[in-house]
């Protein structure tokens, strides 16, 4: 399967496949969507919430690293401690993460080695990289996964669903939703109209939210703190 480093239009980097006509990020902007979808709607959104404990997050899809690199920013900044579980099936290689140019858009040339470190820890078990953050990658299938803990918030960046239907289905979103934490939110940058009657048959209460730039709207799901 062919990768290849692609310039989104506000100058960072996604990897597209070219086979299945799809990239890692939108083509608008890698890293503003990232920050839109993940951090403001995601992160910081259950920060107002239920700030002063550690954040457990689960994410659907490690990739570029991307989204784990602007949590452990957000981490940093806030001083907030977070667990950080990622999922990823096919990781990219150590070539592919090198060309990364995620550091220089932010204008934070520090990242660029916490960018490395979190490509080259070990998969499949709890790493301490930062007092405030631990991160495990998980290197499995989600179908393939069993989950020892409840998460307050899950990152779900999957491809789309015309690229793997499979990721978008009831049962997935019913698996993910007896994983989180009650009062926890997923976000995911699709809107489609399937994918949140999904949810909502899988029992989550879904919102739709404004999108990143060039999209209009995105979805926020939120298991109740009741039932």
């Amino acid at each position: 399967m062919e990768r290849k480093i692609q310039v989104t239009a506000d100058g960072s980097h996604t990897i597209s496949i070219p086979e299945w006509n799809v990239t890692y990020h939108s083509i608008h902007g890698a890293v503003q969507e990232s920050m839109h979808v993940f951090i403001k709607e995601g992160l910081k959104y259950q920060l107002s919430k239920r700030a002063g404990d550690t954040l457990s997050i689960l994410e659907m899809g490690f990739g570029t690293g991307l989204n784990a690199l602007l949590t452990f920013r957000e981490a940093i900044g806030e001083q907030q401690h977070i667990y950080y579980q990622t999922i990823e099936q096919y990781p990219l290689t150590y070539t592919e993460t090198d060309e990364l140019n995620y550091a220089g858009q932010l204008n934070e040339p520090a990242l660029q080695s916490c960018l490395t470190t979190l490509h080259s820890v070990p998969w499949n078990t709890d790493i301490q990289i930062h007092p405030y953050f631990c991160l495990h990658k998980t290197h499995l299938a989600l179908q393939d996964v069993s989950f020892t803990r409840s998460f307050d918030i899950i990152y779900y960046d999957a491809f789309a669903p015309t690229a793997q239907p499979e990721l978008w289905t009831e049962d997935v979103f019913r698996k993910l939703y007896h994983c989180q934490a009650p009062g926890g939110i997923l976000v995911t940058y699709c809107s489609k109209g399937n994918v949140r009657r999904a949810m909502q048959t899988a029992g989550f209460i879904v919102e739709k939210v404004p999108g990143p730039p060039r999209k209009r709207e995105m979805l926020r799901a939120i298991r109740p703190t009741t039932t």
